[in-house]
C-alpha cells in the first residue's frame, strides 16, 4: 500500500521540543527527495524542510532554520524532524511528503500518493 503516516505530534509548552516521524510505504522511500510540511488554521500550507535521498543536503524555511533538524533513515523508511525551542507560531498540523524544488519554492510532487493524515502539533505560550 502506497501512503505515507505521520505521527509524533502533541500539546508542549513553548520553548520545549518533540520529534516528528514518517513512516513511507509502498515506494522506494531512499531514491525520493522528502520534506516537511506545516499548515496552521487559516493559513495555506507552508513548506518547513526537505533533505535529499542520501540525508547529506538539507534545506530549511528561514523561520524554522537553528531550531528545526529534518534526518532520515532508509533503512526504516522513515523521515523524521527534530523540533527544538518551539514557539507558538509553530502550532500546525505537520505533513510529510516527496519534494521537488522549482526556482527558489519547494512543492510536494505526491510520490507516496495523496497526503497523509499529518500530525497535529500545539505549542502553548
Amino acid at each position: 500500500q502506497v501512503q505515507l503516516v505521520e505521527s509524533g505530534g502533541g500539546l508542549v509548552q513553548a520553548g520545549g521540543s518533540l520529534r516528528l516521524s514518517c513512516a513511507a510505504s509502498g515506494r522506494t522511500f531512499s531514491i525520493y527527495t522528502m520534506g516537511w510540511f506545516r499548515q496552521a488554521p487559516g493559513k495555506e500550507r507552508e513548506f518547513v524542510a526537505a533533505i535529499n535521498w542520501s540525508g547529506e543536503t538539507k534545506y530549511y524555511a528561514d523561520s524554522v532554520k537553528g531550531r528545526f533538524t529534518i534526518s532520515r533513515d532508509n533503512t526504516k523508511n522513515t523521515l523524521y524532524l527534530q523540533m527544538n525551542s518551539l514557539k507558538p507560531e509553530d502550532t500546525a498540523v505537520y505533513y510529510c511528503n516527496s519534494v521537488g524544488r522549482y526556482g527558489s519554492s519547494w512543492s510536494s510532487t505526491n510520490a507516496f500518493g495523496s497526503w497523509g493524515q499529518g500530525t497535529q502539533v500545539t505549542v502553548s505560550s
